[in-house]
């Protein structure tokens, strides 16, 4: 479990802020990009239709859509 030491503060006008140490700030941004991480793939798993292509096929499409945004076109 993540244990963090918060201080709770009130700005001139009352609204309330948070204060974390540096190491425990760093600590919880890593946890929720991790979190971040196991969604993203509980969701590709959840959308995964079985189908697979070889990946020499796959780096041809992920170039060719590449120079498509930068206005190239690869002849095949």
């Amino acid at each position: 479990m993540l244990l963090i030491h918060p201080q709770y503060i009130k700005d001139t006008t009352g609204k309330s802020m948070v204060i974390l140490p540096q190491n425990e700030f760093d600590t919880l941004m890593e946890e929720l990009d991790e979190l971040e991480d196991i969604r993203l793939y509980d969701e590709a798993k959840n959308n995964d239709t079985g189908e697979r292509i070889p990946m020499d096929e796959a780096f041809k499409q992920k170039k060719l859509i590449v120079n498509k945004a930068n206005g190239l076109y690869l002849k095949r």
